[in-house]
């Protein structure tokens, strides 16, 4: 399982012509799964990329996880 992540003000996924998916402000993951994939990496992944800090807090310190920054996933 390979997950690239990338911090994005907004983002979203058309299909001829019509929205299936958006964010408005956190990651765009693009993941790549393999039939051998278990749950327990599924779940390990998801935690690690939930749990990426890399969004400022007050004093401009990139120390924010996805929750704590109000953000949310485009998978």
């Amino acid at each position: 399982m390979r997950a690239v992540v990338t911090r994005v003000k907004n983002a979203r996924v058309d299909i001829d012509g019509t929205t299936v998916g958006k964010t408005d402000g956190g990651f765009l993951v693009l993941l790549g799964v393999a039939p051998e994939d278990t749950q327990a990496q599924c779940d390990k992944l998801a935690d690690k990329v939930c749990g990426l800090r890399i969004f400022e807090d007050e004093n401009e310190k990139m120390n924010l996880n996805l929750a704590a920054a109000g953000g949310s996933l485009l998978v």
